[in-house]
């Protein structure tokens, strides 16, 4: 119900033929353009606050334009930034634009090498000079620099302080402009390192350009530039002579996959994408690995090369719940499971009151959940028949068999989101008024008074939504009783890896722990913790503890839930309000190659993200306090 926005999504794409091959085989040179936009659409779920891409050109003469760059802000800039290309072709004339020598000479975007990235900002810096991909420019090819990517790192302040020390002088304190300083520092020194093997080999002039970009290894560029790097990261890049990577962080926090075949090299952030894109199956595409990187040199050729070594891998639930597509075969499943795992929680709430039950979803991307949990309420309802039968004995009259056998799980489209309405224009009461109409119910799809209503949703961080308008529209329909389930466990702990959500006092659950602990007196707790947290305030962050857990210990998860049900409901709701939260080893039953669960948990994967939820917690009680 709540709309969670994601870091960021990226492509890429390496032609591994001639710009002719294309050409004949598939009616245009356009061929490696076309493939990006599809894949950049495909994921179009990942980010829609900016778009750019980056183009690099193989074969070009001095004076001639090889590296190109689109960027445009807004939701539908993949749009724009195509529309913007195409717009470019219009000043030549049809027979040019058709010629193949004439486009790889003459033409931009008529290249090799693409990357495309989606942004959404977890930063809250916006603008066009922050959307990727960024650009680092030199007089040698080889020193040209574009990268981008899907990541948050926590310790930006130390890998500034790092490059600084060396005489850098970054034009933004931004992750991402430090971390292309940082790279592009790495890149000349490894120019440098090969210029100076091809003088002493006694090669001259143009000799040295070409020997540099054909031994080129952005390995040791990446190994030399991550090594400090703590965060959860998947970034791509190329070089103006021609090198393309994508690196993944060593904790396998944010996802990445890549397909090669004799015609291309392709890496996007989700499976599906690729296989839908280059019609190819599930098993063909590849996951990148946890601290592995894709390169691709000038010539094409293609190696894996470890980076850094892999960590505890803690690959993102949240993808898995929310975020990718649920058109991956695995996590189709994995959020089906997710919906048969909640049957026993929500039978206790309704009182096994199967037949007086409607079972619903809010929004889409609940609906895969939502079928696996009725596909859990058919098992149990057939092993109940099964039971029924058996009661009768050998010979059961029709009326009792047709009375069994008639009973049904009962599933409804309850609600509908109708519209976006535009809630900004008002302020006040006005604007919650609005709020609360951005859904319909369908009226008559349940019995008044008698009739439970569920209703499934993938996860419930803020809560925003259920109080303003959702719990209020679907009391409307007369329920006797409305259960709102998450498919997610209670959403405890921010997230610093790409997420926003980044505050304490985002979170509902954290709000009900606070004022649990007001309401029965156990104010010393908030103290112990804050002072606990304050204390290692200046430790590295290796050494800190979450002491934000400490809110928690003193409840059940119940508990927890019954106080969030408590700050959710509006007066006047006729309906009895409850929550359903999936259990944290229902989670990691469902999803059990991604344990990254640190948003459930509070255990982060790293120091980094340790260090950020002890200031988050410092913060949010030096404001609410003023301790």
């Amino acid at each position: 119900m709540e709309e969670l926005k994601h870091e960021c999504g990226v492509a890429m794409i390496r032609l591994l033929k001639p710009l002719e091959y294309y050409q004949e085989k598939y009616g245009t040179w356009m061929y490696g353009l076309n493939k990006l936009y599809l894949l950049m659409e495909k994921q179009h779920n990942r980010g829609q606050e900016g778009a750019g891409l980056a183009c690099v050109k193989l074969e070009s003469n001095p004076g001639e334009e090889y590296m190109f760059r689109e960027r445009a802000l807004g939701p539908d800039a993949i749009t724009e930034i195509f529309d913007a290309i195409q717009s470019g072709f219009k000043q030549y004339p049809p027979e040019k634009i058709k010629d193949v020598e004439y486009a790889k000479r003459s033409l931009p975007f008529a290249g090799e090498v693409f990357m495309g990235h989606l942004r959404y900002s977890t930063s809250g810096k916006s603008g066009i000079s922050y959307v990727h991909p960024f650009l680092r420019r030199n007089n040698w090819r080889a020193k040209n620099l574009a990268i981008c990517g899907n990541f948050n790192m926590t310790n930006v302040d130390e890998i500034f302080a790092r490059i600084t020390a060396v005489g850098q002088h970054p034009r933004k304190h931004s992750d991402t402009y430090i971390m292309l300083e940082q790279m592009g520092h790495r890149l000349d020194r490894e120019v440098e390192r090969i210029f100076q093997e091809c003088v002493n080999e006694g090669l001259t002039g143009m000799d040295i350009t070409h020997g540099i970009e054909n031994r080129i290894d952005l390995a040791n560029v990446l190994k030399t530039s991550s090594n400090i790097w703590d965060g959860g990261y998947v970034i791509c890049g190329l070089t103006g002579s021609g090198e393309s990577f994508a690196v993944r962080d060593p904790w396998g926090i944010r996802p990445a996959f890549w397909y090669m075949d004799d015609e291309v090299v392709v890496v996007a952030s989700e499976r599906p994408v690729i296989q839908t894109v280059f019609n190819v199956s599930a098993e063909s595409v590849k996951e990148l690995q946890p601290g592995q990187s894709v390169l691709v040199n000038k010539a094409g050729k293609m190696r894996l090369a470890q980076i850094n070594k892999a960590k505890q891998v803690r690959k993102c639930s949240f993808e898995r719940i929310y975020f990718s597509r649920g058109s991956d075969i695995d996590i189709y499943k994995e959020r089906k499971m997710l919906g048969r795992n909640l049957v026993e929680p929500i039978l206790k709430s309704i009182d096994y009151d199967i037949k007086n039950t409607v079972f619903s979803f809010i929004p889409n991307t609940a609906e895969v959940a939502f079928y696996g949990m009725l596909e859990g309420f058919d098992n149990y309802l057939n092993k109940l028949k099964i039971k029924k039968i058996e009661a009768l004995g050998r010979n059961p009259n029709h009326e009792e068999l047709d009375e069994i056998l008639s009973m049904r799980i009962r599933s409804e489209k309850v609600a509908i989101k109708d519209i976006k309405l535009r809630t900004f224009i008002a302020e006040g009461n006005s604007r919650n008024d609005l709020a609360a109409h951005v859904y319909d119910v369908t009226y008559g799809s349940i019995v008044p008074g008698v009739d439970n209503l569920v209703i499934i949703d993938d996860s419930i961080v803020r809560g925003t939504t259920l109080r303003q308008s959702i719990i209020a529209i679907l009391d409307r329909l007369n329920p006797k009783r409305i259960i709102i389930v998450s498919s997610s466990p209670q959403v405890r702990y921010p997230d610093y890896y790409g997420i926003d959500m980044s505050r304490m006092n985002e979170f509902i659950a954290f709000k009900a722990a606070i004022e649990l602990l007001r309401d029965r007196e156990m104010k010393d707790v908030i103290e112990r913790a804050y002072n606990k947290a304050k204390a290692q305030e200046k430790l590295p962050g290796e050494q800190m503890v979450n002491y934000v857990k400490e809110i928690y210990a003193p409840f059940t998860n119940e508990e927890i839930s019954e106080k969030i049900v408590e700050m959710l409901t509006p007066k006047n709701i006729r309906a009895k309000v409850e929550i359903v939260y999936q259990p944290l080893e229902g989670l990691h039953e469902s999803c059990p190659d991604h344990t990254g669960d640190w948003y459930f948990s509070g255990d982060y994967p790293t120091a980094g993200g340790v260090k950020m939820v002890n200031k988050a917690f410092i913060n949010y009680i030096e404001q609410m306090y003023q301790f």
